[in-house]
């Protein structure tokens, strides 16, 4: 995983996401975890971008 990758993780959880794999069920996964807490988004995007 990249430096930019981590920093992205933690900013913009699904930003990560989407350059890592697309618009896709992770993707919209990773914007409803956003809006319902910062944590579980980041939690997520971290898994998702092993």
């Amino acid at each position: 995983m990249s430096l930019l990758t981590i920093i992205l993780n933690i900013l913009l959880p699904p930003l990560a996401v989407f350059l890592k794999h697309g618009i896709g069920t992770a993707f919209l996964v990773s914007i409803l975890l956003t809006l319902i807490g910062w944590l579980p988004g980041v939690i997520h995007a971290f898994i998702v971008n092993q």
